[in-house]
């Protein structure tokens, strides 16, 4: 099964809910109520391959209580990408090396834009003068649109890149058999 098969409001709402991130478990419990079939040993495996982004430790609330990895909740729509992949006959060789997989990187570049536009909208809301408040506020909603026509564009790239490298699986599986 694989993010196709899962509709993308429920994948949308997943991680609205688990803004802060997931846990190793979170994960595995999320799929497997997705009818998902993955484990934590397939986790650490594509982690350490560079398939999937690294756990970054977080502080749990109270005194010694130490800290606990967390995921950000995009990391299910990858790991249900790379399983498509798979589906189609892709091996994580080809996967690293023909699909220049970059989804982690334009997700985290997603996250770096989110984080600029706040700073922006904070520091634009404690200016004094209305017409340049004004003026940047529109400043803002550009560079917003631009950056996510950006962003849809480079995720359009890697579509294409990730279609073109199943094409030529199969047809390199069908001449090796043929």
């Amino acid at each position: 099964m694989g993010e196709a098969d899962i509709h993308s409001s429920v994948l949308d709402r997943i991680e609205s809910e688990h803004a802060d991130g997931l846990t190793s478990q979170g994960i595995l419990d999320i799929l497997a109520s997705l009818g998902v079939r993955f484990s934590e040993a397939t986790l650490r495996k594509w982690v350490q391959l560079g398939l999937l982004p690294r756990s970054v430790r977080v502080g749990r609330k109270g005194k010694h209580s130490g800290s606990q990895g967390m995921y950000p909740a995009t990391i299910l729509r990858q790991i249900l990408r790379i399983k498509e992949m798979m589906a189609k006959d892709l091996t994580i060789d080809q996967i690293q090396r023909e699909v220049l997989f970059v989804r982690a990187d334009i997700e985290e570049f997603e996250r770096s834009l989110s984080r600029i536009f706040l700073v922006l909208e904070q520091a634009r809301e404690k200016l004094h003068s209305e017409t340049l408040g004004f003026s940047i506020s529109q400043d803002i909603g550009v560079a917003r649109s631009l950056a996510d026509e950006l962003v849809r564009k480079l995720s359009d790239i890697e579509a294409r890149l990730i279609s073109r490298a199943s094409a030529s699986s199969v047809d390199s599986s069908h001449s090796a058999t043929g």
